[in-house]
Protein backbone atom coordinates (compact mmCIF):
# COMPACT_ATOMS: atom_id res chain seq x y z
CA UNK A 1 0.00 0.00 0.00
CA UNK A 2 1.14 3.53 -0.75
CA UNK A 3 1.94 5.83 2.16
CA UNK A 4 -0.87 8.35 2.67
CA UNK A 5 0.54 11.86 2.88
CA UNK A 6 -0.83 14.55 5.16
CA UNK A 7 0.28 17.84 6.62
CA UNK A 8 -0.70 21.41 7.44
CA UNK A 9 -2.78 23.59 5.15
CA UNK A 10 -3.66 27.27 4.79
CA UNK A 11 -7.14 28.12 3.49
CA UNK A 12 -7.87 30.82 0.88
CA UNK A 13 -7.51 34.26 2.43
CA UNK A 14 -10.66 35.29 0.54
CA UNK A 15 -12.66 33.05 2.85
CA UNK A 16 -14.28 31.20 -0.04
CA UNK A 17 -13.75 27.82 -1.63
CA UNK A 18 -10.33 27.32 -3.23
CA UNK A 19 -10.09 28.13 -6.92
CA UNK A 20 -6.39 27.24 -7.03
CA UNK A 21 -4.20 24.83 -5.10
CA UNK A 22 -0.52 25.16 -4.24
CA UNK A 23 1.24 22.05 -2.93
CA UNK A 24 4.45 22.76 -1.01
CA UNK A 25 7.06 19.98 -0.79
CA UNK A 26 9.73 20.30 1.90
CA UNK A 27 13.34 19.16 1.98
CA UNK A 28 15.28 16.45 3.81
CA UNK A 29 14.77 16.31 7.56
CA UNK A 30 11.97 18.88 7.62
CA UNK A 31 8.20 18.52 7.65
CA UNK A 32 5.13 20.21 6.26
CA UNK A 33 5.39 23.05 8.76
CA UNK A 34 8.68 24.08 7.18
CA UNK A 35 7.07 25.61 4.07
CA UNK A 36 3.51 26.36 5.11
CA UNK A 37 4.83 29.67 6.44
CA UNK A 38 5.13 30.82 2.83
CA UNK A 39 1.36 30.64 2.42
CA UNK A 40 0.45 33.89 4.22
CA UNK A 41 2.93 35.76 2.01
CA UNK A 42 1.79 34.32 -1.30
CA UNK A 43 -1.89 34.31 -0.38
CA UNK A 44 -1.79 38.10 -0.67
CA UNK A 45 -1.23 37.54 -4.40
CA UNK A 46 -3.49 34.49 -4.62
CA UNK A 47 -6.42 35.09 -2.26
CA UNK A 48 -8.43 32.23 -3.75
CA UNK A 49 -5.64 29.65 -3.40
CA UNK A 50 -5.40 26.96 -0.76
CA UNK A 51 -1.90 25.92 0.29
CA UNK A 52 -1.14 22.39 1.51
CA UNK A 53 2.22 21.13 2.74
CA UNK A 54 2.35 17.36 3.23
CA UNK A 55 4.99 15.58 5.24
CA UNK A 56 7.24 13.40 3.11
CA UNK A 57 6.36 9.70 3.36
CA UNK A 58 9.41 8.39 5.25
CA UNK A 59 11.09 9.24 8.57
CA UNK A 60 14.46 10.91 8.02
CA UNK A 61 17.25 8.32 8.37
CA UNK A 62 19.94 10.96 8.95
CA UNK A 63 18.36 12.75 11.92
CA UNK A 64 16.20 11.86 14.94
CA UNK A 65 13.35 13.98 13.59
CA UNK A 66 11.72 15.10 10.36
CA UNK A 67 10.87 13.30 7.16
CA UNK A 68 12.42 12.51 3.80
CA UNK A 69 11.21 11.76 0.30
CA UNK A 70 14.15 9.43 -0.17
CA UNK A 71 17.40 8.52 1.58
CA UNK A 72 20.62 10.37 0.87
CA UNK A 73 22.92 7.99 2.73
CA UNK A 74 23.95 6.72 -0.69
CA UNK A 75 24.23 9.76 -2.96
CA UNK A 76 25.01 7.91 -6.17
CA UNK A 77 22.84 9.04 -9.10
CA UNK A 78 21.34 5.56 -9.45
CA UNK A 79 20.24 5.39 -5.82
CA UNK A 80 18.83 8.90 -5.82
CA UNK A 81 16.84 8.15 -8.98
CA UNK A 82 15.57 4.93 -7.41
CA UNK A 83 14.52 6.87 -4.31
CA UNK A 84 12.66 9.49 -6.31
CA UNK A 85 10.88 6.82 -8.33
CA UNK A 86 9.87 4.97 -5.16
CA UNK A 87 8.33 8.11 -3.62
CA UNK A 88 6.62 9.33 -6.80
CA UNK A 89 3.47 7.14 -6.62
CA UNK A 90 2.61 8.43 -3.13
CA UNK A 91 2.95 12.02 -4.29
CA UNK A 92 0.92 11.34 -7.44
CA UNK A 93 -1.84 9.81 -5.32
CA UNK A 94 -1.79 12.79 -2.96
CA UNK A 95 -2.13 15.19 -5.91
CA UNK A 96 -4.98 13.19 -7.41
CA UNK A 97 -6.88 13.14 -4.12
CA UNK A 98 -6.21 16.80 -3.33
CA UNK A 99 -7.59 17.90 -6.69
CA UNK A 100 -10.58 15.57 -6.61
CA UNK A 101 -11.71 16.56 -3.12
CA UNK A 102 -11.65 20.24 -4.09
CA UNK A 103 -13.17 19.83 -7.53
CA UNK A 104 -10.08 21.29 -9.18
CA UNK A 105 -8.05 20.30 -12.24
CA UNK A 106 -4.34 20.23 -12.99
CA UNK A 107 -4.57 23.68 -14.58
CA UNK A 108 -5.50 24.98 -11.11
CA UNK A 109 -2.46 23.43 -9.41
CA UNK A 110 1.10 24.62 -8.82
CA UNK A 111 3.83 22.51 -7.25
CA UNK A 112 6.45 24.26 -5.11
CA UNK A 113 9.50 22.45 -3.80
CA UNK A 114 12.59 23.08 -1.73
CA UNK A 115 15.69 20.89 -2.19
CA UNK A 116 14.37 17.28 -2.18
CA UNK A 117 10.91 18.74 -2.66
CA UNK A 118 12.08 20.42 -5.87
CA UNK A 119 13.45 17.10 -7.10
CA UNK A 120 10.10 15.44 -6.42
CA UNK A 121 8.09 18.30 -7.96
CA UNK A 122 10.05 18.15 -11.20
CA UNK A 123 10.04 14.38 -11.47
CA UNK A 124 6.33 13.92 -10.78
CA UNK A 125 5.03 17.12 -12.36
CA UNK A 126 6.65 16.51 -15.73
CA UNK A 127 5.41 12.91 -15.92
CA UNK A 128 1.71 13.51 -15.22
CA UNK A 129 -0.64 13.02 -18.14
CA UNK A 130 -2.11 16.52 -17.80
CA UNK A 131 0.02 19.58 -17.20
CA UNK A 132 -0.13 21.37 -13.88
CA UNK A 133 -0.13 25.17 -14.09
CA UNK A 134 3.48 25.48 -13.01
CA UNK A 135 6.39 24.09 -11.01
CA UNK A 136 8.46 26.37 -8.77
CA UNK A 137 11.64 24.93 -7.32
CA UNK A 138 14.19 26.28 -4.86
CA UNK A 139 17.70 24.91 -4.25
CA UNK A 140 17.02 21.63 -6.04
CA UNK A 141 18.06 19.52 -9.00
CA UNK A 142 16.55 17.66 -11.93
CA UNK A 143 16.86 13.95 -11.21
CA UNK A 144 16.97 11.60 -14.19
CA UNK A 145 17.75 14.49 -16.54
CA UNK A 146 19.13 12.16 -19.20
CA UNK A 147 15.77 10.34 -19.37
CA UNK A 148 13.50 13.36 -19.34
CA UNK A 149 13.12 13.87 -23.08
CA UNK A 150 11.90 10.28 -23.45
CA UNK A 151 9.72 10.25 -20.31
CA UNK A 152 8.16 13.73 -20.25
CA UNK A 153 4.36 13.61 -20.58
CA UNK A 154 3.40 17.23 -19.96
CA UNK A 155 5.24 20.53 -20.16
CA UNK A 156 4.13 23.06 -17.55
CA UNK A 157 6.00 26.30 -16.99
CA UNK A 158 8.92 25.89 -14.61
CA UNK A 159 10.86 28.41 -12.52
CA UNK A 160 14.00 27.34 -10.67
CA UNK A 161 15.76 29.54 -8.10
CA UNK A 162 19.19 28.64 -6.70
CA UNK A 163 21.83 30.37 -4.60
CA UNK A 164 25.33 30.42 -6.04
CA UNK A 165 26.80 29.72 -2.58
CA UNK A 166 24.72 26.58 -1.92
CA UNK A 167 26.88 24.04 -0.04
CA UNK A 168 24.23 21.30 -0.09
CA UNK A 169 22.91 21.06 -3.66
CA UNK A 170 25.60 22.40 -6.02
CA UNK A 171 24.74 25.60 -7.87
CA UNK A 172 25.77 23.85 -11.10
CA UNK A 173 22.55 21.83 -10.82
CA UNK A 174 20.67 24.92 -12.00
CA UNK A 175 22.36 25.07 -15.40
CA UNK A 176 22.16 21.30 -15.83
CA UNK A 177 18.43 21.37 -15.18
CA UNK A 178 17.93 24.32 -17.51
CA UNK A 179 19.66 22.54 -20.40
CA UNK A 180 17.73 19.31 -19.93
CA UNK A 181 14.38 21.07 -19.58
CA UNK A 182 15.00 23.16 -22.69
CA UNK A 183 16.01 20.04 -24.62
CA UNK A 184 12.74 18.39 -23.58
CA UNK A 185 10.70 21.42 -24.68
CA UNK A 186 9.71 22.49 -21.17
CA UNK A 187 9.40 26.28 -20.70
CA UNK A 188 12.00 27.14 -18.07
CA UNK A 189 13.03 30.32 -16.26
CA UNK A 190 16.02 30.30 -13.92
CA UNK A 191 17.09 32.78 -11.25
CA UNK A 192 20.56 32.70 -9.69
CA UNK A 193 20.81 34.37 -6.30
CA UNK A 194 24.29 35.75 -5.55
CA UNK A 195 25.70 34.86 -2.14
CA UNK A 196 22.71 32.74 -1.14
CA UNK A 197 23.38 29.38 0.52
CA UNK A 198 20.82 26.57 0.81
CA UNK A 199 17.67 28.57 1.36
CA UNK A 200 15.07 31.01 0.06
CA UNK A 201 15.74 34.74 0.20
CA UNK A 202 13.42 37.71 -0.15
CA UNK A 203 14.05 38.18 -3.86
CA UNK A 204 13.46 34.52 -4.57
CA UNK A 205 10.27 34.64 -2.55
CA UNK A 206 9.00 37.65 -4.51
CA UNK A 207 9.91 36.10 -7.85
CA UNK A 208 8.17 32.89 -6.87
CA UNK A 209 5.04 34.78 -5.89
CA UNK A 210 4.93 36.54 -9.24
CA UNK A 211 5.41 33.23 -11.03
CA UNK A 212 2.61 31.55 -9.09
CA UNK A 213 0.22 34.41 -9.77
CA UNK A 214 1.03 34.32 -13.49
CA UNK A 215 0.58 30.60 -13.96
CA UNK A 216 -2.48 30.20 -11.75
CA UNK A 217 -4.51 33.28 -12.61
CA UNK A 218 -3.77 33.27 -16.34
CA UNK A 219 -5.54 29.91 -16.70
CA UNK A 220 -8.57 30.24 -14.44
Amino acid sequence: MLPILSGPSHPPSSGGKPRQLVILLHGLGANGNDLIGLAPVWSQLLPDAEFVSPNAPFPCDMAPYGFQWFSLQDRSPAMILAGVRAAAPALDAFIDDALATRGLAEKDLALVGFSQGTMMSLYVGLRRARAVAGILGYSGALIGAEMLAAEVRSKPRVMLVHGDADPVVPFQALALAERALEAAGVPIETIARPGLAHGIDEEGLKAGGRFLKEVLTART
